[in-house]
Parts: structure tokens; sequence; C-alpha cells
């Protein structure tokens, strides 16, 4: 059964959506960016119809200032409070759930790492997680190195550059951000996110498509030990046939239950 549930957040009111099951492992969905808790082409929702058909119990909710909750839309750094509320809303719900899986791609993949302890989430499967923004019109310097490695390898490539099919003014800016961010620190916000995700040990998967710019900056930033899957697919949101293989990483995480270590303490928000 489904069911819209009003959540109380400081003051406002988060709206959210209960695919109600029986298990007592709950699926917590965060929506990234400013997608709504559907997500893109409705892919959450009948992602969370599915699972529920199994028994899994699935909540997705929409932040404050997105959608149909109310206040203001202050970013996903922000969102902890809205986290917090919603996990415990989950549990009031369905008061059989005893364990928490919490799943969020791009930004959400990135709040829940921070702030996933202080909601009491027991696991994560983390997608693209987002660790930094560019400065300018062209992808960050880890996205560009991957294109160029991959057009290098392409002979098509090197005839459109001797045909004058290529932008030689950006192909040059390109090289520069990559010369200029070769060995350099990439901000804050990478540090905090990966030393979130080292903090949940083994609790934690992080799920890449392999075309995609922001798990590309990613996996350029990350240095630890987090189990990672690489999934062949430039869909940013897992659309297509990427969706089942999507499906299929978040069960193998619902059914996994060696939990016993708490994950550690949370980074506060900015």
């Amino acid at each position: 059964m489904r069911r819209l549930i009003a959540v109380p957040c400081e003051g406002e009111t988060l709206v959210a959506t209960l695919d109600d099951a029986a298990g007592a492992t709950g699926l917590l969905i965060v929506s990234g960016g400013n997608e709504i808790r559907s997500g893109a082409h409705r892919g959450m929702a009948m992602l969370a119809r599915r699972l529920a058909a199994g028994g899994t119990p699935v909540f997705r909710y929409d932040r404050r200032g997105i959608g149909d909750s109310s206040g203001e839309n202050g970013g996903f750094l922000s969102g902890q409070a809205d986290l917090v509320a919603a996990a415990a809303a989950f549990r009031a719900a369905a008061p059989q759930v005893t364990r928490l899986v919490g799943f969020g791609n791009c930004d959400a993949a990135s709040a829940l790492a921070l702030f996933g302890a202080a909601a009491g989430v027991d696991r994560l499967l983390l997608a693209n997680p987002w660790v930094i923004a560019p400065t300018d019109d062209l992808p960050p310097a880890a996205a560009i190195r991957a294109r160029y490695a991959a057009r290098l390898r392409d002979p098509a490539a090197w005839l459109s550059l001797i045909r004058g099919g290529i932008d030689l003014r950006k192909l040059v800016r390109g090289l520069v951000r990559v010369s200029r961010a070769s060995g350099a620190v990439e901000g804050d916000l990478a540090s905090r996110v990966c030393g979130a995700i080292d903090g949940w040990a083994a609790r934690v998967v992080i799920l890449l498509a392999t075309g995609d710019v922001t798990a590309q900056v990613f996996a350029a930033r990350y240095g630890g030990e987090a189990r990672i899957m690489r999934l062949a697919t430039d869909s940013h949101s897992f659309a297509g046939s990427a969706a089942v293989a999507l499906e299929a990483e978040l069960r193998a995480v619902i059914d996994r239950t060696d939990d016993a270590q708490a994950p550690a303490s949370p980074t506060s928000s900015s």
C-alpha cells in the first residue's frame, strides 16, 4: 500500500511517501539536487513499488523547498534536519522496521554520507557522490581527463581533429585545467564527503556510472577503502537497462545483515 505522510521539520512540513511492506529492513531514499521524491521519469516511485512488492518498505520525501514540501530550499548541505525527521517518521509509520538502508544519488549520496549516522541509518548505497562543482563552463578536470583518454583511443576523433571538427580553443582550455588540477587539493567538500564515507567502514557501497561526469570526479578524488561497484552506463540517474542493475545492487545491500559496528559520528552541516 502506498500512502502520503506529512513530516514536521523545524517549523515546516515535508511531504513523504511510504510504500508499505512487512519487512524489518526499510529503504530510505533521499532525492538529489532539486529532484522530487518520485525521481527522474518516476524512476524512484517505480523502484519503491517493486521493492515493496518483495517485502521491503520504502520511504521517500521532498526536502524543504522542493516539490510538495514547504520552506526554503537551502541545498543538500542544509538537509540534515530533513533527513533526521524523515528517518524518524519512517520508523514511526512502519514500527516493524528495525534497520534502515539509505540510498541517494549525486548530492543526496553526499548528504547521506555526512548526515546518515545522525538519522540512525545502518547501511548506505551511494551512487555517483557529489564532491565538487565546476568553476566555469568546462567540466571538472577529472571528467576532462576521462573524456580525453576515451577520445585518444578513437580513430574518428583524430580524423575530426585533422578536419577541423574539434574546437581547438576549448581543447587548450581543457588541457590547461587538467594541468593546473594535477596534484592539487580540490577543496573542502571533497575532503568532508570522502572522510565521511570512510567513517562508514564496511557498511557503505559506492555505485559509479562509468560514463557520468559526477562519478568520474568522485573516482578521481576518492582514495579510501569503501567497496566501489562500477556500472557501464552514461546515465547519471541509471535510466533504462541500468535501472535493473541499480535495483539488484539495492537488493544486495538490503539483504546484508552484518551491521554490528555503528557508523562514525556525522559531520555537521554548514
